[in-house]
């Protein structure tokens, strides 16, 4: 796939995902189209910029705990997401813990129906 079609597909996929949040939990608040749009693409450039550098300076950790660690990483990457977005917010830390697992769950699905062999 083209790089230009599969950052677009991204960018669809985390708007889907998060606007899904909205819709679930009641501590997310996304105030319209264009601050979703906004945070589905801050969350797709910090995903392909910091989230790479954060897993290899953390691989220790993420060893150590069998894997939860990534559960921390991602939901500081959604926390500053949320930081840099003005009309996106989600209140609480279990609720971070769930936009992680719909956004986990939406991004797995979408691979698997965009996935050619």
């Amino acid at each position: 796939m083209p790089f230009l079609i599969r950052l677009v597909v991204a960018l669809v996929v985390n708007a889907i995902a998060l606007a899904l949040c909205d819709w679930i939990f009641d501590s997310v608040t996304i105030d319209g189209w264009g601050p979703l749009l906004i945070a589905a693409a801050v969350l797709g450039v910090i995903n392909a910029i910091i989230r790479p550098i954060l897993l290899l300076l953390s691989i220790p950790l993420i060893v150590i705990t069998l894997g939860l660690f990534l559960l921390l990483i991602n939901i500081a990457l959604l926390g500053l997401t949320d930081w840099i977005v003005s009309d996106f917010d989600i209140e609480g830390f279990w609720t971070y813990v769930g936009c992680v697992i719909v956004l986990w769950v939406v991004n797995t699905a979408a691979d698997l129906v965009t996935a050619r062999d």
